[in-house]
């Protein structure tokens, strides 16, 4: 398989986002979904709507999220709009929360060993293509937080959250806590999550940003997260979500910031590669990249 392409600049501006895009190449048709972190209640790390307009504009996108299958500002359809009006998202885009409608939109894994369904937000069949546009950090089930988490536990309903976590057990947010052992079934099942979205769109569909900033060893989904301990990195961007983990998984361990350590000690403890490792072998992407620096 060739290599993929990772591009990368060290300007974190609103103007890079647009850049970077625009380098991809690709133009994401019809109605765009752009999938971003709404950015729970008390955080502090996540990417603003002031960061994001321009590009969410260039692409005349829709901001979309699905709520969450814990306690929190973002576990009801209500709750979250919300919080979507006091971060800021109501006032600068049109904002849809995919699962605010029952029943959940089903996308079939016929191959799936961990999980057989996907459960997504119904709106997901409002829109014909979408940018992935993620903050890059830590996250504490996880180990990390990027491309592959964004567009699988983040474009899953609430239920569909639940089912991810529990590895097929249970699409019961209140029964979720009983089915948390499995690490590597829960990687395992995300990156089958990631399979089916891609395939729901169609690689050519899709195109994937990842803005590593703020690099808390925490997710946005953190109301009270642990403070940055690195320094801001770059944006990357690529038209493959898995080069595009490996890659800020990679710029991680192979810095010179001694602030890295708790980040990498976090992505150890939860295996977090894993991810990365399961999606190339679904065949979603490669992690032989290249970087290509923009700057």
């Amino acid at each position: 398989m060739e290599k993929a392409k990772v591009y990368f600049t060290k300007e974190i501006t609103p103007e890079s986002v647009v850049r970077l895009y625009d380098t991809l190449g690709v133009k994401l048709n019809g109605k765009v979904a752009v999938k971003l972190h709404s950015g729970e209640e008390g955080n502090q790390n996540y990417l603003r709507p002031e960061f994001v307009e321009n590009i969410v504009k260039h692409v005349n996108g829709t901001v979309v999220e699905c709520n969450t299958a814990y306690g929190g500002a973002r576990n009801t359809t209500e709750k979250h709009e919300k919080l979507m009006e006091s971060h800021g998202w109501s006032k600068y885009f049109d904002v849809d929360i995919m699962d605010s409608e029952s029943p959940d939109k089903s996308l079939e894994i016929p191959d799936g060993f961990m999980i057989k369904k996907d459960y997504v937000g119904k709106h997901i069949d409002n829109y014909d293509s979408m940018l992935v546009l993620s903050h890059f950090k830590g996250h504490k089930m996880g180990g990390f937080g990027g491309a592959l988490k964004n567009m699988s536990i983040g474009v899953a309903s609430s239920n569909g959250k639940a089912w991810i976590h529990s590895v097929g057990r249970t699409t019961s947010p209140l029964e979720l806590r009983n089915y948390i052992e499995d690490q590597d079934g829960f990687l395992e099942s995300m990156a089958e999550a990631d399979k089916a979205v891609v395939e729901h769109f169609g690689c050519d569909n899709m195109a994937y940003i990842n803005v590593a900033n703020k690099i808390s060893i925490d997710c946005d989904c953190d109301s009270n997260p642990s403070e940055p301990e690195m320094a801001d990195i770059g944006i990357y961007a690529s038209l493959d979500p898995v080069a595009l983990d490996k890659c800020c998984y990679d710029a991680i361990i192979n810095s010179k910031d001694e602030g890295k350590a708790s980040l990498i000690k976090r992505m150890e403890e939860k295996h977090a590669i894993h991810i990365v490792e399961i999606a190339e072998e679904l065949g979603i992407g490669t992690t032989d990249y290249e970087i290509i620096n923009i700057d």
